[in-house]
């Protein structure tokens, strides 16, 4: 079945684009890879790794590095997207003239879009149209890690069935194990949220509090999350898979997370430029906080934790301060139960 989706174009030549290029070639299938980088892509294709992302990762021959976007789109039968949320509209807008009617389109991006808080799957479909099968990959998964071969499970969201087997085909081996669903908008929450949550556990943490505090922000956090998802009429149970309370234990407790790296500097003590600029990567959480509140607060949902994380991130708020007034909210009953 991965035979419908060859040759498959990723585009973006960052770590996790990388890594599933490589997952697909390693099976033997052909695979372009395309980033916006001319010369990174000299580079990689020069010394068949990505030096910059994925040191010491030798390309297989089936992974081709190509510098000619409209003739690899105009080409291909898959198009799976690994780019930043802030350029995700900006590439689907870039591609659609060259874009096949019927070409499936998938990927890993995580987010929402900057300035008007859509998640992908709502803008996907009204930039391409009805025509494009759509899928999104997510799930606890980091790039270096698949590109090791080390154990992996991810999950793949689509409304088409047809188009969740070829992926998975596509993608599944020893190593990458792939579970399908078809609640785009679950999924999308989670892999977003998590973002959010992990800033705040690197504040947590940096800030000292311990592992206590650490876990407590992780459930309540995971009681947000489950909050906006029944608002926006995603399944509850999306949240307790992969991309939910997966995604946001490994993004909340292991240092490898740019949003918690983000969250350990602000909690040790640099102002939020000065983290930003010593970790010199795109940080997803941070430009997904504000829309997280937004599309909340129309939902009229509660989200203490994101608000704080707002207010630490764009208006000032000192983290000792905002800790203290997550602490000192009302107590309540953790479950309400039916009367």
């Amino acid at each position: 079945m991965a035979e419908k989706l060859l040759p498959t174009l990723v585009i973006g030549a960052g770590a996790w684009g990388t890594a599933l290029a490589l997952a697909i070639a390693r099976k033997g299938h052909d695979v372009w890879l395309w980033g916006r980088d001319a010369e990174q892509m000299r580079a990689m294709e020069t010394m068949r790794s990505n030096a910059r992302y994925l040191p010491k990762i030798r390309f297989p021959e089936a992974l081709k590095l190509t510098p000619d976007l409209e003739h690899a789109v105009r080409h291909c039968r898959h198009v799976l997207i690994s780019v930043p949320s802030k350029s995700f509209v900006e590439t689907l807008r870039k591609i659609k003239p060259w874009l096949g009617p019927d070409v499936p389109v998938s990927w890993s991006t995580k987010g929402l879009t900057p300035d008007e808080g859509r998640f992908l799957h709502e803008a996907a479909r009204q930039e391409l149209g009805e025509s494009h099968p759509l899928a999104v990959i997510s799930g606890p998964s980091f790039a270096a890690e698949v590109a090791s071969n080390l154990p992996t499970a991810v999950t793949v969201a689509s409304p088409d069935q047809d188009f969740a087997e070829a992926l998975v085909s596509l993608l599944h081996s020893q190593t990458l194990r792939i579970y399908t669903t078809h609640d785009m908008l679950g999924v999308q929450i989670g892999g977003t949220v998590k973002n959010v949550l992990a800033i705040a556990a690197g504040i947590s943490d940096g800030l000292g509090y311990g592992a206590n505090a650490r876990a407590a922000l992780i459930t309540r956090g995971m009681a947000e999350i489950r909050r906006l998802a029944a608002a926006l009429g995603a399944d509850s149970e999306t949240l307790f898979g992969l991309a939910g309370i997966g995604d946001v234990i490994l993004t909340c407790t292991d240092d490898q997370s740019r949003n918690r790296q983000l969250g350990l500097a602000i909690g040790g003590g640099l102002n939020v430029d000065e983290a930003v600029k010593q970790l010199g990567k795109t940080v997803e959480g941070m430009h997904a906080a504000r829309e997280v509140l937004l599309r909340a607060q129309q939902a009229q949902v509660e989200m203490p934790i994101v608000e704080q994380v707002c207010k630490i991130l764009f208006q000032g708020y000192d983290p000792r301060e905002s800790v203290q007034a997550l602490l000192c909210r009302e107590q309540k009953a953790e479950i309400k139960h039916p009367a």
